[in-house]
């Protein structure tokens, strides 16, 4: 949990210093790294169901088993 935390803080402070950076303004600079962070969590979580619909489909691609031609003994 120490390390989650330490990484949001992280993102926090680098997504205000390059929004503070861009336009000068604290307020868009806080608004950003509050707003940045929500959404980038939003793609994660649908970047990450993507992955593992893809990761499912090449599980059955490299399974012979799941090709239909099974060997009969």
């Amino acid at each position: 949990m120490k390390k989650t935390f330490s990484f949001a803080i992280l993102h926090f402070t680098v997504a205000f210093g390059v929004a503070y950076a861009l336009t000068g303004d604290l307020v868009i600079g806080g608004a950003v790294a509050l707003i940045e962070p929500a959404v980038n969590t939003l793609a994660f979580h649908f970047h990450e169901k993507v992955w593992r619909r893809v990761e499912q489909k090449q599980v059955k691609v490299d399974d012979p088993s799941s090709k239909g031609d099974k060997c009969i003994a």
